[in-house]
């Protein structure tokens, strides 16, 4: 009973979250209503902002429904005279497109799970449970953020080969075990919105540190965890550098690595409405993703608009 109240002020609290987030939508800084004049010149602005965002996207899918020939012309036409949807179909059998798609698809999946858990975990340690040397050691785990890439490629590239997991999925997925610097702290500014009165109430009632994570904080950080899922699956599946180097076998590669393969196969003579054609149907799933979530994604990346 006790746990299903606090259930249901968890739920309170993250409607709380969302009607103030809703409340302070299109308002200034100091909470005023901007004029008309402003509010139209704002609008205009990111319309601009929008097309100019756009545009590539749209020079990506016109390019992929073109003819080689019309490809071909100067000056480029701003729209296909013949809509060519065959050459999406040709795309994606030049190159064993559906293989690379499954193995980026089973590899993404995989890391953005163990992302959300891992990094749920280690932040609510950091942001709802009181222990000693706490703020420390997040500093040290803050300081990961500043180490560049370059300086741990080498030893864990010597690990893993140790380990003999050259060539498998492990050094892609297993890193994900570990949570990011980045990750907690985003989840950690979230968890910290949390009333500390609600957390006590269900520790006094009996409640264990995973009911109190997993049924109170884990609901009310849905937007934090929603980026850090997006986030995650975004740079998984353009990850480049991690195939290239671990994967050596054309049966485990992504299609990062799929585009280069399309490219070299047709060195000679690249067809680019189809190569912009795969490269579109490689960036469908990332556009899809992110207006199904885009919600929760601004309400993640609003961090502090609640009090």
């Amino acid at each position: 009973m006790a746990i299903n109240q606090m259930s249901a002020g968890s739920r309170a609290l993250d409607t709380g979250i969302k009607l103030k987030s809703r409340s302070n939508y299109g308002r200034n800084p100091d909470g005023s209503r901007p004029g008309p004049v402003s509010a139209w010149v704002s609008r205009i602005i990111m319309i601009v902002v929008l097309a100019l965002f756009s545009l590539p996207l749209y020079w990506m899918l016109i390019s992929a429904l073109k003819t080689p020939e019309e490809l071909a012309q100067f000056p480029p036409t701003l729209f296909p005279t013949e809509l060519r949807w065959q050459n999406f179909a040709d795309a994606v059998t030049v190159m064993p497109f559906w293989l690379f798609f499954r193995n980026t698809v089973i590899i993404t999946i995989s890391v953005v799970v163990l992302s959300v858990v891992s990094n749920f975990i280690v932040a609510y340690g950091f942001a709802c449970i009181d222990w000693p040397g706490r703020n420390k050691v997040f500093f040290i785990v803050l300081a990961t953020l500043f180490l560049p890439f370059p300086v741990t490629l080498i030893p864990m590239f010597d690990m893993w080969a140790g380990l003999g997991f050259v060539n498998t999925w492990v050094p892609l997925i297993a890193p994900a075990l570990f949570a990011g610097g980045f990750f907690t702290f985003l989840l950690r500014q979230f968890m910290l919105q949390t009333p500390r009165d609600m957390l006590d109430a269900a520790r006094v009632d009996g409640a264990s540190e995973w009911s109190i994570a997993w049924r109170i904080v884990f609901p009310t950080a849905r937007p934090a965890i929603t980026v850090i899922a997006i986030f995650s699956a975004v740079g998984t599946w353009n990850d480049f550098m991690g195939p290239l180097i671990y994967l050596q076998d054309q049966s485990k590669q992504t299609l990062s690595i799929g585009m280069q393969v399309f490219r070299s196969v047709n060195s000679q003579d690249i067809q680019f409405n189809l190569l912009m054609a795969a490269s579109f149907l490689v960036l469908l799933p990332l556009v899809i993703l992110f207006f199904a979530f885009q919600r929760y994604f601004i309400s993640g990346i609003t961090l502090g608009g609640f009090k």
